[in-house]
């Protein structure tokens, strides 16, 4: 009886052990959630949606090339600064030191927002998806460097202060001297690889800002 008891043991424990191993991804996905909802994800994405309808609908008009081309980037600032807002903490700086995860759920916010919005404008545009994932990508950028410097409030200045230097960089297309500067990436045709270089650089410093610190916001002010 001994032996049989035994031999028992391990599949009557089997249950145990599948409820612990699960304890840690329920505890993770919750975290995600709660994270979500501080960040006001879900709104961000619902702007995200709305940009890329009203892009198409605003793409139904009939435009020259240069209104073309402006257009299109009047969405995708609003989608880069849709993203850029989330980085606002409800419990500002003093955050930092009580996540151990913090900065692996401000990466992947980051990452997933800023595909979501490239596969929600990039679709029927002339430049493409490149040239969409390399405008939102930087400009998405800027505005997480100044959520770092500003706070997650204020990230949106940044944003929208390119905008007028990028649609200037694409008048001056039509009305010489040409500016063709890669950091006007979005000026630069979508293949370019300077422009895209610029792009992914600042891409790069803006996510790894906020990854490793985040955004500046006292406590209790994004709340």
């Amino acid at each position: 009886m001994t032996a049989g008891t035994a031999r028992q043991t391990p599949a009557s424990e089997a249950p145990g052990r599948s409820a612990r191993a699960a304890r840690p991804l329920r505890a993770g996905l919750r975290l995600a959630r709660l994270h979500a909802a501080s960040r006001r994800i879900p709104a961000a994405l619902a702007a995200i949606a709305a940009s890329a309808v009203g892009l198409r609908i605003a793409l139904i008009g009939h435009w020259d090339t240069y209104g073309a081309l402006q257009l299109p980037l009047v969405f995708e600032t609003g989608a880069a600064a849709a993203i850029t807002v989330t980085t606002a903490s409800p419990m500002g700086e003093p955050e930092r030191v009580t996540g151990r995860w913090l900065p692996y759920l401000r990466l992947a916010a980051a990452l997933a927002l800023t595909a979501a919005a490239t596969a929600g404008t990039g679709a029927h545009l002339a430049g493409g998806t490149l040239d969409v994932l390399r405008n939102v990508a930087g400009i998405t950028g800027i505005g997480l460097l100044c959520a770092a410097v500003l706070g997650g409030g204020l990230a949106w200045v940044g944003s929208a202060g390119y905008l007028l230097a990028g649609a200037y960089a694409l008048y001056t297309q039509w009305h010489h001297p040409a500016l063709t500067t890669p950091w006007l990436w979005p000026a630069r045709p979508p293949h370019d690889l300077g422009g895209a270089a610029c792009a992914a650089l600042v891409f790069t410093l803006g996510v790894s800002a906020i990854t490793l610190r985040g955004a500046r916001d006292p406590a209790g002010e994004a709340a």
